[in-house]
Parts: C-alpha cells; structure tokens; sequence
C-alpha cells in the first residue's frame, strides 16, 4: 500500500507529493537462488492551468531462481476532483528486460533413456537474454476515508525472442485493491484495512493486511496472503515527509521447513511542491 505506483500508474502524484521511494525484499531466505526484488519510483504532481496532473519513472530489478529481470517505465496520471474525493487514470509505458542463465543449468545424467544431459529447449550461448517494450494503464479513486483502485500490466502480453526454440511470454496481470481509513474514538488511532487482488487469469493471489496507525506516525499490523504468507509490518515517520517500514513473513506451506522467512525494507520521502508560497510582504493602509 506504500508503493502503489509498481502495480497502477495512476497512483503516480496521489497524495500531492514529489516523492521518491525505495523497496528491497529478500524472499524465502535460505533456499538458493531465492527472490530477491529492489524497487524504485519517483513521481511529481504539476498543474497546467486548472488541470491536475503527475509524471514518474519506477525501475525494477528482481531475480527469482536462474531468471532475472529488469524493468523501466515512465508513467503519467491524469487526476480530476470527483465529488468529495479525486479520479485518476494513469498509463505505464517503458521496456524490460528478461535473462536466464542458462550456464546455471544442472542436467544430471541418470544414465535413463528418459533423461538427457542437453535439452534443445533451453537457449545456449547469448541466447538467454531479450528486451521488449511494455505497457500498463490503471484507474485510481480516492477520497478522505477510502480509496479504490484497478490496473493492469503486461497489457501487450509481450514475448521475448531469446533463440529459434525458445521464446518467454510475460502474462497480462490484473490488480484490483482498495482500503479504508477507519478512525477511532480516540483521535490519535486509525486503523487502515486493506486488499490487494492479483491475477494473470490462471492463477489468483489476495493480499489482506490491516494497519493500525498511531499518531499519524506510528504504524503496525499484519497481512495474510491466500498463497501462503502470513507477516507482521512495522513503520514510522523519522521527520516529516521521510518513511521507513519493515515486513518479515514467513510462509505457511511446507517452505517453513526450508526458509528463514521473507525480509523487506521500505524508505520513501515526500514533499509538498503544489502549496503557494508564503511571503512577508504586506501592504499598509496608510499608503492605499
């Protein structure tokens, strides 16, 4: 719910702010060649006229097993005051890069007619590697006690030539999310329920977390992942505009037995550029 911006491009300027945020996550720690993800956004409001607009770029580096891939966007959101809270549809244009390693491989020779120390199927050489261009859009609705939100990305479903026998598809994927600010009779607490629906239409993904925020500084909860992940998250304000977080999970199948759980570490810094200047200057009735 902090990085909006890496699953809907219209998150881009949502809170009025010139913001730069940053995620690493280590997951499943202890198996080899586990995932791992470092993410990074930076997003501006501005105004032309009377219009709202927000521009950004998000970068994306994530490995998983012998697969690495690398991802660069630009986004764009349109927002526009409806009723007491403001619509946005935002669009993600950029390029990513997918590789393999394919020197990684290990084919154990059983010395059976069924298994084969080579497979035609996997790329040799240089071929492991291909770059293509990529597209996302997303709509985003908020107001002062909730927020709701659609996207997808992979939108040209694109393919990745990487030699005459192989080739790796990216899947559209569909983001649905929304969240409540719920707040408490005592002023100082507000509880902050939020879901996260992911599907590339094969398989589904819901992500449940609740935070409770303390002060408008203090924050802690926990999330639930139907695919198996329970976590606990802690954050808070050091000063103003700057943020950090921290989320640790472990996963509910049978990788607990394997894994140390999974690490992230979240920072982000946010400022007001769209508030009019003050100034001093004043002008005295006796001169008028």
């Amino acid at each position: 719910m902090y990085l909006p911006t890496a699953y809907n491009p219209a998150a881009a300027g949502e809170d009025d702010l010139m913001k730069v945020a940053g995620m690493h996550r280590m997951q499943f720690t202890g198996i080899k060649n586990a995932p791992m993800t470092t993410y990074f956004s930076f997003s501006s409001p501005f105004v032309i006229g009377k219009t709202k607009h927000a521009a950004g770029i998000r970068f994306l580096n994530d490995r998983f097993g012998l697969f690495s891939n690398q991802a660069l966007h630009a986004q764009y959101a349109y927002r526009q005051r409806l009723g007491k809270g403001t619509l946005a549809v935002g669009i993600d244009l950029g390029f990513v890069n997918i590789s393999f390693a394919n020197d990684s491989v290990n084919l154990k020779d059983l010395s059976a007619d069924y298994f084969s120390t080579s497979d035609p199927a996997l790329p040799t050489g240089q071929g492991g590697n291909g770059m293509t261009f990529d597209m996302g859009v997303g709509i985003w609705y908020s107001a002062p006690s909730f927020w709701v939100c659609a996207s997808m990305s992979h939108l040209t479903y694109p393919t990745l030539h990487w030699s005459d026998e192989s080739d790796f598809h990216l899947k559209g994927t569909m983001y649905i999310a929304g969240g409540y600010n719920w707040r408490l009779k005592n002023k100082n607490w507000i509880l902050k329920p939020s879901i996260l629906v992911m599907s590339d239409f094969r398989e589904w993904d819901i992500n449940l977390t609740m935070m409770a925020e303390i002060k408008e500084r203090y924050r802690f909860g926990a999330s639930y992942r139907i695919l198996g992940n329970v976590g606990i998250l802690l954050g808070m304000d050091i000063i103003s505009g700057l943020q950090i977080g921290y989320t640790y999970e472990l996963p509910t199948s049978k990788l607990i037995y394997e894994s140390y759980g999974s690490h992230e570490l979240f920072l982000a810094y946010g400022f007001d550029i769209l508030k009019p200047k003050r100034t001093n200057r004043y002008k005295s009735v006796r001169y008028l």
